[in-house]
């Protein structure tokens, strides 16, 4: 099944191909509320990190595993308030954010070992945010030859593990970094 909605084939630039991300449908798929699930996450007692794959909790950000990633182990690093405009953020939650941003990458080097990394924002429906009412900054880790026949001939990713496994092993890690060195 595709969800390549009507509107995005007739808003899409003429002479570029459109790609489907079937893996990626169940999120679009999901019933829509009015609540964020990042503003869930960040409002639910701390004892259901784990079920709402939040992975940092900082004063005015938080770092959260990507649900429904295109990569394994894809984070999210957004503000505890609840913005959508980058412009909007003020400089200490940025500050913060940046920090964030750096310590997800070190949790990721512990737990997975990545060759590199995408980072960057999606601002915008235009710009691809699925989430456009709350500004997030992905840290996507990357290998060599990351994208396989898989995606072409098959229409699907192979997701070397399931999320919930990965939010335990990116754990294991994070802790592993906090501990002092002797």
């Amino acid at each position: 099944m595709s969800l390549k909605p009507k509107i995005l084939r007739e808003t899409f630039p003429r002479g570029l191909t459109l790609i489907d991300a079937p893996w990626r449908h169940k999120y679009f798929e999901l019933p829509r509320d009015d609540e964020c699930f990042i503003c869930r996450a960040i409002h639910a007692a701390p004892r259901h990190d784990a079920k709402n794959l939040l992975l940092v909790r900082g004063e005015r950000a938080i770092v959260m595993l990507n649900r429904y990633p295109y990569t394994m182990g894809a984070l999210m690093v957004a503000p505890v308030a609840h913005v959508g405009d980058y412009r909007e953020i003020d400089d200490a939650t940025l500050a913060e954010m940046d920090g964030l941003v750096k310590q997800s990458m070190n949790i990721l080097d512990a737990a997975i070992h990545p060759r590199g990394f995408n980072i960057g924002i999606n601002q915008g429906v235009d710009a691809g945010a699925g989430l456009r009412d709350h500004l997030h900054i992905h840290v996507v880790p990357r290998w060599g030859a990351d994208t396989n026949f898989m995606t072409a001939t098959a229409g699907a990713r192979v997701l070397a593990q399931d999320v919930d496994s990965m939010y335990k092993r990116l754990r294991r890690a994070k802790r592993a970094l906090e501990k002092p060195k002797t």
